[in-house]
């Protein structure tokens, strides 16, 4: 297995394809790096390396009852691109994941960095506040963690349907995605299942945003039921200095699976920009 270790012992899981400039995936919230591999497999076949870890707690890392949190998150993955030396490096990162890529970039800066891609991603603040009228309220994110506790294994089932948009009239489910967003979640450790949610959800990002002075591109559904588009991208994308805003029509959190043919396309096309 690929694995990194990180300064407090925890082992970081990364999977490391092909050869080329470095495309780096962040995942989201439960899943893995399993949930990039069509984006993946596609940029491989196309001449990039793509690397993609299992975020701390998640998929086969280690599952530590500490640093569920971004900022732990973000240096993880500073420690993984340091100690594959990578550089010129575009980052993807999805929901939490994108999150993480800000915050990285927040604390370690852009040396290394490329291009910056979003897709459905959590900043600039999840959580609903004065400053933030547009957020989501607290109890949303109580009830989750609730969920988390009550029985994580049904709840994750249950989170496919809004997840991908199969809870919309005419949509064609897939049981397969939804097996495999539940076994992603499963093996996530149950203290990174119900902490994530606080650092996913409370972490304010818009000062990390400010730092970000490479070319970037920000995909969101404006049919994303987990991170509406309104408190997300809609207003990252007027805060990081020149991004590119994509809106996909119809489009659900999970538009990396369910309309990847278009998300490949189009990072192919950032990437050779």
């Amino acid at each position: 297995m690929n694995t990194i270790t990180t300064r407090d012992g925890t082992q970081i899981y990364f999977n490391d394809w092909g050869s080329g400039q470095p495309v780096v995936f962040s995942h989201g919230w439960p899943l893995s790096a399993d949930a990039f591999e069509d984006q993946m497999f596609y940029l491989v076949e196309h001449g990039y390396r793509c690397i993609a870890h299992d975020r701390r707690g998640h998929g086969r890392s280690s599952q530590p009852w500490q640093g569920n949190d971004l900022d732990t998150y973000a240096d993880d993955l500073a420690a993984l691109v340091e100690k594959l030396d990578l550089k010129d490096a575009v980052h993807v990162g999805h929901s939490t994941g994108g999150g993480e890529v800000v915050r990285y970039i927040g604390r370690h800066g852009t040396g290394r960095v490329a291009k910056v891609v979003l897709i459905g991603a959590i900043p600039p603040l999840m959580l609903k506040t004065p400053a933030n009228p547009g957020g989501l309220p607290i109890e949303v994110f109580d009830q989750l963690r609730a969920n988390v506790q009550a029985d994580r294994s049904q709840f994750f089932m249950d989170l496919t349907l809004p997840f991908y948009g199969y809870n919309r009239p005419g949509a064609k489910v897939s049981e397969g995605v939804r097996k495999s967003f539940w076994l992603q979640g499963m093996m996530a450790g149950f203290p990174a299942a119900y902490f994530c949610i606080k650092a996913f959800s409370e972490t304010d990002l818009t000062e990390d945003l400010k730092r970000i002075d490479v070319p970037t591109l920000i995909l969101h559904g404006d049919d994303d039921q987990i991170v509406p588009i309104g408190a997300s991208a809609l207003i990252s994308s007027k805060i990081v200095r020149n991004a590119t805003l994509k809106v996909y029509p119809g489009a659900p959190h999970g538009m990396c699976t369910t309309q990847k043919d278009r998300v490949n396309a189009e990072l192919l096309a950032f990437l050779k920009a």
